[in-house]
């Protein structure tokens, strides 16, 4: 009998190989297209809401409205475990979630969305309830540390919290954080299930102010400041502000701070004080439209950022990069690409007395002021456009979803 080599042994291996490789690409494709044609499921799940304003669930309106352009349905589901109990409230976000099979959750992570007092300890159990029930997982962590502190209580409960983060990271489907996975340390350097995608402004079609004109009422050139801390935090951001604009007065001569957003009525009225003698002239919005906010920051000049260092999860800063804005901030630890690209005046966190220089710098030098204001609006439209996150989204989630 004359020897066929396609009968023998090693090519028959080869033959099964490659007929499992075929069937596993054709599963592959099949899913993608029923996905592309039939649309994706999202639900997003969110703690109970801590403050009248959540920027969380804004995030979560804006995303979804950007992902509905990929064929992608989303939807908001809010666990209230504070007001109706952890059982009932679980049960209810099962029934929502349901078992379909193109459901992904979204689970939003930050610590006092999940405790009263940061210790988020269920959240790995949600976790494991959401895919026993069939659900694929994913958790998008706002929230990339544990909590500061000196006290017992505090030690105690940061512990608390990154044990809940690694156990949640081994448990999701995969983890999408804010700030790049390099800069948390607590993260494996070559896990495959952790994916970076920075926030975006919670406004609408800011883009809209990049052909705006700027709002210079008797020539006075417009500093904005927007969304500060409430509690301690926010004096040492007010007496920032008031030492860096007061720098610039005294070397140019009048211009206008514009304090807009959270808390800035109490802020505000702390700053016309500091300032009181001044040729600064403050000017106080408090809560606006989103739409105003837009308005206000294109009329403004530039964006100074004292609520703490700069990061691709600070949305309040972020709005003026959206806005296409100059930004001056501090840089700390997560700092770090795509914040870096963007029109971004990073000041050493312990050197806040390089803040007035590098804002004078900023209002004086048109050119300086115009490269700053073009590395924004490029930033924007690459990193931080919501078209830009919800295709990273988009990706991750289809690609993901073939493979399980």
């Amino acid at each position: 009998m004359e020897y066929n080599p396609f009968w023998d042994a090693p090519k028959r291996v080869n033959l099964a190989a490659a007929a499992g490789r075929i069937a596993f690409l054709r599963r592959e494709r099949r899913l993608l297209l029923d996905d592309s044609h039939n649309g994706i499921r999202c639900v997003a799940v969110l703690g109970q809401r801590n403050e009248a304003i959540d920027a969380v669930e804004e995030y979560c309106r804006y995303l979804g409205a950007a992902l509905e352009k990929h064929a992608f349905s989303f939807e908001i589901a809010r666990v209230e475990w504070a007001t109706k109990g952890w059982r009932r409230a679980l049960r209810e976000l099962r029934q929502k979630v349901g078992n379909e099979r193109n459901t992904w959750v979204l689970l939003q992570y930050t610590a006092l969305a999940w405790s009263r007092h940061g210790f988020s300890l269920r959240v790995p159990g949600i976790i494991r309830s959401l895919k026993k029930n069939g659900a694929r997982c994913a958790v998008v962590f706002h929230d990339v540390e544990g909590y500061f502190g000196n006290r017992l209580v505090d030690r105690i409960r940061r512990a608390a919290q990154l044990h809940t983060m690694r156990k949640a990271v081994r448990l999701a489907d995969f983890s999408i954080f804010t700030v790049p996975a390099e800069k948390i340390p607590w993260i494996g350097r070559n896990s495959r299930s952790v994916v970076f995608i920075p926030v975006g402004a919670n406004l609408p079609s800011p883009e809209t102010a990049w052909s705006q004109e700027k709002d210079r009422v008797k020539n006075l050139p417009t500093v904005a400041v927007f969304s500060l801390s409430g509690n301690r935090a926010g004096a040492e951001e007010v007496e920032s502000t008031a030492q860096t604009v007061r720098y610039v007065a005294e070397r140019m001569g009048a211009l206008r701070l514009l304090v807009i957003g959270r808390h800035s009525e109490i802020s505000g009225s702390q700053l016309n004080e500091r300032l009181m003698g001044t040729s600064v002239q403050v000017t106080i919005h408090g809560l606006l439209p989103a739409e105003e906010v837009v308005q206000k920051l294109g009329a403004s000049d530039v964006l100074l950022f004292t609520k703490g260092p700069i990061s691709s999860r600070r949305g309040s800063a972020i709005a003026g990069i959206a806005c296409g804005l100059p930004v001056i901030a501090s840089e700390g630890w997560e700092t770090g690409s795509p914040i870096t690209e963007a029109g971004v005046v990073l000041i050493p966190e312990t050197a806040k007395n390089e803040f007035g220089p590098a804002l004078l710098r900023i209002l004086t030098d048109a050119a300086y002021r115009a490269k700053l204001s073009e590395r924004s609006r490029r930033a924007q439209e690459i990193y931080f456009s919501w078209s830009a996150i919800a295709a990273r989204y988009a990706k991750e989630l289809r690609t993901r979803g073939a493979r399980r």
